[in-house]
């Protein structure tokens, strides 16, 4: 093994349509259902639900991280690979901000029209996500 493949491990991002990333990291950034976790060679084995979040690859110490937004899933990390498998992928500079904003209005309207209560929660957790991909996009804190 060289000395290059030491300093990485293996990230693949998997959502339900196709492998979205598949290559060597320094380090990924993952949302984690306990909070957000960085991911490197030689990492403990873990098995860890993700939150609505941002998927951070880092590949050189210098360079700005890759960003995927993730609607949750699960991460699969050894110390030689991180797997993540996604509900939903996108990568963050696809996401609008008024697309995204125009979705969180409708899905108000749809809870508000809604009657059943398996209807308004799957509405909720679409407004989470929503939510979600709003943070990622502005950078707003959460608290």
């Amino acid at each position: 093994m060289s000395e290059a493949q030491k300093q990485t491990i293996d990230f693949e991002l998997v959502s339900p349509e196709r492998k979205l990333v598949s290559e060597p990291v320094s380090m990924v950034v993952i949302p984690g259902s306990e909070g957000e976790m960085g991911v490197g060679p030689g990492h403990s084995s873990v098995l860890s639900s993700l939150n609505p979040g941002i998927v951070a690859l880092y590949t050189n110490n210098n360079e700005e991280p890759r960003k995927i937004f993730v609607a949750g899933g699960f991460a699969d990390v050894t110390a030689e690979i991180c797997t993540v498998l996604a509900e939903e992928a996108i990568p963050l500079e696809d996401l609008k901000q008024s697309e995204i904003d125009q979705e969180l209005k409708d899905l108000s309207e749809d809870l508000g029209m809604a009657s059943e209560d398996a209807d308004k929660a799957k509405i909720e957790v679409r407004i989470r996500v929503a939510k979600a991909k709003r943070r990622a996009v502005t950078g707003e804190a959460i608290f």
